[in-house]
């Protein structure tokens, strides 16, 4: 069963997450199987993005969906995970070409450099016409390297978002996809990944805590087939046997991270009126009905000239979800 585990240690500035997704990653891989599955390589990156997402959903507990997005210029066009605030989850890639087995992350959506990572924050009582919160970052280094570990690039966006430290381990295969987040706690106030962009007082002391450095260090020293095959118990003793950890009840079941879709008929009722009346009396007469398929859970949406002819009877409405995962 899909977990999320969370941690202090204690006295000291270090927070912590350990995120396995079972049941909940196999329900979302066996949805896609019914179209030919992934690639290795985009099951690996899509596992990842989707643990990452869970882990810096419940870390920053924001009451609404967080979309986390990689858009490049490789084979995988766009792949997207989405976490609620209830740790539902859902996940979907875009492939337009051939991906080697062992393809690195920058062969499949960064090959000239031109990638990009967004994390989009869309709050549940977003005002009509109000835009929700995105951050941006490209999927190179300072010095416009580039990066091949989706970890690093995560890391990157928590520093620029937060100005906070952070650690991340992610790995996936087509079974469990896993995550261990070690983060410094700030000195004060609350993290401004919704968009604050002020500036804190302890911004001296990024890259210089020793106790964040010492659990750090420690934390990237987890090793890919641990994650994978180990449990969180095991894990959090092996790696802080000598820290003085406490640890919270686990997140499990109902309360902790399981596939859900959002889509639904009135989702996609919208999404047709927005193409408007003549696109939609276009493949009408060309198909006889308009077809739409959810990317995220497999669902097939059918309307016939009756249903369409419903759809535009009905006063618009704005419906309730993640911006652009459709």
């Amino acid at each position: 069963m899909s977990e999320l585990h969370k941690f202090m240690f204690e006295g000291l500035p270090v927070r912590g997450m350990l995120v396995r997704l079972t049941d909940a990653w196999q329900d979302i891989l066996r949805r896609r199987e019914q179209t030919g599955g992934y690639p290795a390589a985009v099951t690996e990156l899509l596992g990842e993005m989707t643990a990452a997402a869970t882990l810096m959903q419940a870390n920053i507990k924001f009451e609404g969906a967080l979309v986390m997005q990689i858009m490049g210029d490789g084979p995988v066009k766009l792949a997207v995970a989405e976490v609620q605030p209830d740790l539902s989850l859902r996940a979907t890639a875009t492939v337009v070409g051939d991906v080697a087995a062992d393809a690195p992350l920058s062969h499949m959506v960064n090959v000239n450099n031109e990638g990009r990572c967004a994390i989009t924050l869309d709050p549940k009582d977003r005002l009509p016409g109000r835009q929700p919160y995105q951050g941006v970052v490209p999927l190179f280094g300072d010095r416009r390297e580039k990066l091949e570990k989706l970890s690093e690039v995560i890391e990157h966006y928590m520093l620029q978002s937060e100005q906070l430290d952070t650690r991340l381990v992610l790995a996936a295969d087509d079974k469990v996809a896993a995550g261990l987040l070690i983060q410094r706690l700030p000195l004060q106030g609350e993290g401004n990944l919704a968009g604050s962009g002020a500036m804190r007082s302890d911004d001296d002391e990024i890259g210089r805590n020793e106790d964040y450095n010492r659990i750090a260090i420690l934390a990237a020293s987890l090793k890919r087939e641990e994650l994978l095959e180990l449990d969180a118990d095991t894990i959090l003793r092996r790696l802080f046997w000598e820290e003085d950890v406490r640890r919270f009840a686990p997140m499990v079941g109902s309360e902790g991270p399981r596939f859900a879709c959002t889509c639904s008929r009135e989702r996609v009722g919208s999404m047709l009126r927005s193409l408007g009346h003549d696109e939609i009396e276009s493949i009408l007469a060309e198909q006889g009905q308009v077809e739409v398929g959810c990317d995220f859970c497999g669902a097939q949406y059918r309307f016939d000239p009756v249903d369409a002819a419903q759809v535009f009877l009905q006063p618009a409405a704005q419906p309730p979800g993640s911006p652009g995962v459709h």
